[in-house]
């Protein structure tokens, strides 16, 4: 027997139910869903050093347990001293297994270890149904080794749904669990 990650089955047999009382869809198909999640950071500094983009990478790697890569500039720039091709930014696109491994571990273990937290706001929608939330901290995460850091930096995360509002959006990562701010 496969192993299923503990949110997907929270989602078919919990969620799916609740978002279609809540916004009464006919269909199964209609209710809207997590399509991937992406992970990323652009590293400034990689132009004068090259080893923080590896830094980086490991990091995404051991945070997401998948891969990461690097991402290179699309033009030049000369008040950065920025070529063209030159690597300054690193991502990661978590789609299935992983995603679900990555937003429960994210909700579960990361996010609660935030000093002074008290929910996430509910701004970061870009009105197509997809949410951006961005980290100020590595550290949060349990995998990261907080004596080897180098540098602490931040990410951006941004959960593509297929949801066709915000407001469905909202709901649905809400039922994943996230914890958005009260107003």
């Amino acid at each position: 027997m496969a192993y299923t990650p503990r949110l997907k089955e929270e989602y078919k047999s919990r969620v799916v139910n609740a978002l279609t009382d809540e916004f009464g869809y006919k269909n199964v198909m209609q209710v809207p869903k997590l399509e991937r999640i992406v992970v990323s950071r652009g590293v400034g500094a990689a132009v004068a050093d090259k080893k923080l983009i590896d830094y980086s990478v490991d990091e995404f790697t051991k945070i997401t347990g998948q891969k990461a890569v690097s991402t290179n500039s699309k033009k030049d720039v000369a008040n950065f001293k920025l070529r063209k091709g030159m690597p300054i930014g690193v991502k990661v696109t978590l789609r299935g297994e992983r995603m679900y491994e990555f937003l429960d571990r994210l909700v579960t273990s990361a996010l609660p270890r935030v000093r002074d937290f008290n929910g996430i706001k509910a701004t970061g929608f870009d009105g197509r149904g997809n949410y951006s939330l961005g980290i100020t901290e590595q550290i949060i995460f349990p995998e990261i080794d907080i004596d080897k850091v180098k540098k602490i930096e931040g990410m951006n995360i941004t959960f593509i749904t297929s949801a066709a509002t915000d407001k469905e959006a909202k709901s649905l990562l809400q039922e994943l669990g996230l914890p958005f701010k009260k107003n």
